[in-house]
């Protein structure tokens, strides 16, 4: 029997050693040369994307309509059911991939194992790909109607003193909400934030449930607290990310934050008003603290200039004011200059990219939108008293 396996044994790990060597020499090249053939095919789609995200941009109801209320909420569903089958990030794994053949890319062209011509064309297909799948499955959601046409709550222009009131306001819901927060139970905190988002999607003109809003971790949690980033919504696999670093008083505000992103929420303003709102209008006195110490920062930030604010500020309760130095000190203890301003400046030509003007300042915006919403709400208010 041993006579009769052993030539047989020998011929298979022959065979297995040909092909290896067939494969280490060959492989790389079929496979360029497979994908190539049809190389024009990705850079013509992603021409067809480029031509209708220009008609987006022109005709906003057109996106609204076709794509934010019809497409994106099919699209979100589909990808995220898939995701959610998985515990880990598959779109950290994604940029993890394209990283990593970039960089093997390159150390072959540098060894002449590659081309340069076939680099080339590799690395321009490759981002036109990423180009057309960003924008059919998430990015178009950047041309929709803005957020005042889309809610239906006219703009306002605030002067001073009407500022300063919202300001006071705001504190004094800040301070009525609090309560000490050490530990927080995110799936129970999940759950809150959906019920709210349900509840209110007719009024946020969300289609809900719009697919599965599974919170993850970020593979490099680490890396992205360095640059101050507590969370980020992956467009790819249509996935909510949450940093193991932020801290349990964060927690609701920056999930709601996220789950707004995967609800085509693509400014970075407008997805704080969401979380707020939700947060807010939510049963849960944790999320209502989160999100009224995230959003009144903002309301100082603006207000500063005032000398009235600071009197106004003094009111805030110690406990509160000992939260904000505890997450000061918290991110600040982690944040690594260099990465944290690289980081700001690549997201601020992300967001300027995709019609966002003011870039990274665009957080602030909410500020805006909780004085129109609050205008709107007031006058409402007043029309039921006269009626």
């Amino acid at each position: 029997m041993n006579a009769i396996l052993a030539p047989l044994i020998c011929r298979f790990f022959l065979s297995l050693t040909h092909i290896h060597l067939i494969l280490k020499t060959n492989l790389l090249f079929v496979m360029i040369k497979l994908f190539f053939r049809k190389s024009w095919l990705i850079i013509w789609l992603a021409v067809f994307t480029f031509a209708i995200s220009r008609v987006f941009s022109a005709f906003p109801a057109i996106a609204e309509q076709f794509y934010s209320q019809g497409f994106y909420p099919f699209f979100a569903s589909v990808l995220s059911f898939y995701s959610s089958w998985f515990s880990f990030s598959l779109d950290d794994i994604f940029y993890t991939l394209l990283i990593t053949c970039l960089s093997v890319l390159i150390v072959l062209v540098i060894l002449k194992k590659v081309q340069v011509k076939e680099f080339g064309l590799l690395l321009i297909n490759s981002l036109a790909a990423c180009f057309v799948l960003f924008y059919w499955l998430w990015g178009f959601n950047y041309f929709r109607q803005d957020f005042n046409v889309r809610l239906g709550i006219p703009e306002v222009s605030p002067d001073k003193q009407e500022l300063l009131a919202a300001l006071g306001k705001l504190v004094d819901e800040t301070n009525a909400s609090y309560l000490p927060v050490d530990s927080i139970d995110r799936l129970a905190a999940d759950s809150v934030i959906e019920a709210s988002y349900k509840k209110h999607a007719a009024g946020l003109k969300i289609t809900y449930p719009s697919g599965i809003r599974q919170p993850k971790h970020i593979t490099y949690g680490s890396f992205f607290a360095k640059a101050m980033i507590s969370g980020y919504y992956g467009p790819f696999f249509n996935e909510v990310h949450v940093n193991n670093f932020v801290l349990p008083i964060e927690y609701p505000m920056v999930l709601a934050h996220e789950k707004a992103h995967q609800f085509g929420i693509t400014s970075e303003a407008e997805a704080n008003f969401y979380a707020w709102l939700v947060c807010t209008q939510s049963s849960d006195q944790q999320a209502k603290y989160s999100a009224n110490l995230y959003i009144l920062r903002y309301f100082i930030h603006e207000a500063s200039r005032f000398e009235e604010a600071r009197e106004i500020v003094k009111k805030l309760r110690d406990e509160v004011r000992q939260d904000y130095a505890k997450i000061r000190e918290h991110w600040m203890a982690l944040r690594n200059e260099k990465i944290d301003e690289m980081a700001g400046k690549v997201n601020d030509a992300y967001l300027k990219a995709n019609k966002v003007e003011k870039g990274i300042d665009d957080y602030s915006g909410v500020v805006k939108f909780v004085m129109d919403y609050r205008g709107q709400q007031e006058k409402q208010g007043n029309d039921s008293s006269e009626n």
